[in-house]
């Protein structure tokens, strides 16, 4: 929804607080800082203007001045969170750089399982974003290929683990939802599979669910997806 006579502007770009008057209260840290600690203890969705002015001891309108918008809002705290990556010396393997970058980002994916939702190119060049990127750039040194190339890997990397998280967060809060146990839930429809199974309609699954029919190694899975990302880019 657009706003008559609103312009784009980036937060960064903006002044600490728009007008003149007495020395602000908070700084825009303050604002990010109590708009993370509600969304880890509540859920995003729990992120309102309102609530962060409340938690922060000021009125909704005064919360204003400092961020002009729920997106802005947001946007601060992709930025809050990503001053937690932890940078290193790259290591002049770049491979194994990014695949502990990787793992870091899961991690602090984790800590605010709220992060996955707001993954988006569009905050993606906030002053710790940035600071993010030029870290897996020069991760990336020994990698001979384009700069443009390098993006797309990092890209492709963070898109791998936000995914990966997504699906286990989101499956551990269904399982949460259930009136009964997750073990009860697995039983009904591994019952329920079998007999599809079985019924020959599906050969080919059949005969993958007979070469494997262990339980996922979802370490497994996320290890081996980004190497065959991280194979894709060394061959090009």
């Amino acid at each position: 929804m657009s706003v008559r006579g609103a312009e784009p502007a980036v937060i960064w770009a903006r002044p600490e607080r728009a007008g003149r008057g007495p020395r602000p209260a908070f700084t825009r840290a303050d604002v990010a800082a109590a708009a993370v600690r509600i969304a880890d203890a509540e859920g995003l969705d729990a992120v309102s203007m309102r609530h962060v002015a409340a938690a922060l001891g000021c009125g909704t309108m005064s919360l204003y001045n400092y961020v002009p918008r729920k997106e802005d809002l947001y946007e601060l705290m992709v930025d809050a969170v990503g001053a937690e990556h932890e940078l290193w010396e790259p290591t002049g393997d770049w491979r194994a750089d990014m695949v502990r970058v990787a793992e870091q980002t899961r991690e602090l994916m984790y800590r605010h399982p709220w992060m996955p939702r707001l993954m988006s190119p569009v905050y993606g060049f906030s002053p710790h974003a940035l600071r993010y990127l030029e870290h897996c750039l020069a991760c990336l040194d020994p990698l001979d290929a384009p700069y443009g190339t390098k993006l797309e890997l990092i890209a492709m990397v963070n898109g791998v683990v936000t995914t990966y998280v997504r699906n286990e967060l989101d499956t551990a809060e269904r399982a949460r939802s259930l009136p009964w146990s997750e073990e009860q839930e697995n039983a009904v429809r591994i019952a329920y599979l079998g007999g599809q199974i079985a019924s020959g309609a599906y050969p080919r699954m059949a005969a993958a669910f007979a070469e494997d029919a262990g339980p996922i190694d979802l370490e497994g899975v996320l290890r081996r997806a980004l190497e065959r990302v991280l194979d894709g880019f060394a061959s090009s």
